[in-house]
């Protein structure tokens, strides 16, 4: 193999398949990254036998050929070279290493054979539909956050996406929580969408389609059946393995019958609840929410190191209630809102609260309580 391409162009690429492969690995050659080039054209692969990410890149192939390369070394070595550098890539003879040389520089990797590089075989897709790149993050983005890290209940790490009839229209719903705080988000179904399986789709793979999906007025294509899941972006291609488990039923969770109504400020609640929890000796402590007729008075204790007080205004003209909620969680939420209001919707101290975006109707966020 002999290839001569933009360090810019390799760099990009190598940016975006060599993310999926694990730091530490048993398996040495799950730490490479296939090189494939032919035509005019070089594809780079990179796996962790449960997601595979794959982009071509244009290039001037003098000899066709592949092999494999340690991933994040080939990947620290194109971006310490100089910008705008041209970069060669050719392995040896007998194909037990490769040469990356630009300018003046030389380095020599160790390869492994590709026919031992594995496949993530994808097998056929049942529903096949195409979604804007805004659309496709926005659903990500609101609801990424929620996501549980608890692996031993492993149906909860990843985001739930499936469509159901909602106000007499099918819409595609993305939902994740941790039973601690449920994030939703929905969208108008694309054509395609109808009668897909609910599926879950692990975080790793989240965090991968978050980094890029970045660019705007991109189409996704995006395949996928019970097991797996295909994302087509631009020169990218994203395929997954699903969780295998079932989403429990988040419809029950969600209150309906939340009559006391409070309005703030999105902003200046943000603001506050970073202030007062910064007396918490951890970002998880309960924060108190004393809510009244036009202001809300934000208190956390710390037996260690003090206390903080603060008063925001507030539209609300229910009765009295105190509640208290996780600080992060409050910011997290905070964080999503893309209104300069949030409305939130209360029963009592030990119920769920309902937070609504009041610029975004099809997102809806639950909070549980805490105990202070």
């Amino acid at each position: 193999m002999r290839v001569t391409l933009e360090r810019s162009n390799l760099l990009k690429s190598l940016n975006h398949v060599h993310r999926v492969v694990e730091r530490r690995n048993t398996i040495p050659i799950l730490s490479n990254v296939l090189l494939r080039a032919e035509g005019a054209v070089l594809e780079m692969k990179a796996t962790d036998l449960d997601i595979e990410v794959t982009e071509a890149t244009a290039a001037q192939v003098e000899q066709a050929g592949a092999t494999t390369v340690p991933a994040h070394l080939l990947y620290d070595i194109v971006r310490k070279l100089p910008d705008g550098a041209e970069v060669m890539l050719k392995t040896d003879e007998d194909g037990r290493s490769m040469s990356v040389i630009a300018g003046r520089s030389n380095f020599r990797l160790q390869c492994l054979p590709q026919s031992d590089f594995p496949e993530l075989t994808a097998g056929s897709f049942s529903h096949i539909f195409r979604i804007e790149s805004e659309a496709l993050k926005g659903l990500v983005d609101r609801t990424q956050f929620a996501i549980s890290t608890e692996e031993t209940r492993y149906y909860l790490n990843g985001i739930f996406l499936h469509t159901l009839e909602s106000a007499g229209a099918l819409v595609l719903r993305a939902v994740a929580t941790d039973g601690h705080r449920l994030a939703r988000a929905d969208m108008e179904a694309p054509a395609g969408s109808e009668g897909m399986p609910g599926i879950i789709i692990p975080r790793k793979t989240v965090n991968e389609l978050q980094k890029l999906v970045d660019a705007p007025d991109v189409k996704v294509a995006v395949e996928l059946s019970e097991t797996k899941i295909r994302f087509t972006i631009g020169s990218v291609i994203l395929t997954s393995k699903l969780i295998d488990g079932t989403f429990p039923d988040y419809q029950r969770v969600i209150p309906t019958g939340n009559d006391k109504k409070l309005v703030i400020d999105r902003q200046s609640f943000a603001d506050a609840v970073d202030r007062v929890s910064t007396i918490s000796s951890e970002r998880g402590r309960a924060v108190k929410l004393a809510i009244s007729d036009g202001q809300v008075t934000l208190t956390v204790n710390n037996p260690d190191s003090g206390s903080a007080v603060e008063e925001i205004a507030a539209d609300y003209d229910a009765d009295p209630i105190e509640i208290g909620f996780n600080a992060r969680y409050l910011l997290d939420v905070a964080g999503q809102l893309s209104g300069s209001e949030a409305k939130f919707l209360l029963a009592d101290a030990g119920s769920p609260t309902l937070i609504h975006d009041m610029a975004d109707e099809q997102a809806l966020y639950v909070l549980m309580p805490m105990r202070v």
